[in-house]
């Protein structure tokens, strides 16, 4: 994943997000990747989370090294890497308190429903020019 992500989150790391060892859990960093994916969309698409017209289809992450609580704090990095029919990827950049190597990478597919939340509808034309606005290259 070499795109350059323009958006980020900086989160703690909590002792409640640690594992027996001593570790973020790895369930926890859906979470991150979660709460990064919400303030992204808040802010790149202007549309609160109770606003949302989409589901998440897909979730793919890699684990590179772990985080600790020592590190203090996570860095989120997201952007859209896709943008299909009905669909479109972000991909993340999991960052351990300073360091400059990614701690997890990953992947999300969202999918875009219909106003009574039960078939999938096209991207919305606003919602792809707000993303090649922010997103260079996209």
């Amino acid at each position: 994943m070499d795109q350059e992500f323009r958006f980020e989150v900086e989160m703690t790391v909590r002792y409640r997000d640690m594992d027996a060892l001593a570790h973020v859990n790895n369930a926890v960093y859906s979470s991150y990747i979660e709460q990064a994916r919400i303030e992204y969309v808040e802010e790149v698409i202007d549309m609160t989370f109770d606003e949302w017209e989409m589901v998440l289809a897909n979730i793919n992450l890699d684990f590179r090294r772990p985080v600790v609580h020592a590190d203090e704090y996570v860095r989120v990095e997201v952007g859209v890497t896709e943008v299909g029919e009905s669909s479109f990827s972000l991909g993340y950049r999991v960052y351990a308190g300073d360091d400059e190597e990614p701690a997890a990478t990953g992947t999300t597919v969202q999918v875009v429903l219909d106003g009574d939340g039960e078939s999938t509808q096209p991207v919305p034309e606003a919602w792809r020019e707000r993303f090649r606005e922010f997103e260079p290259g996209l």
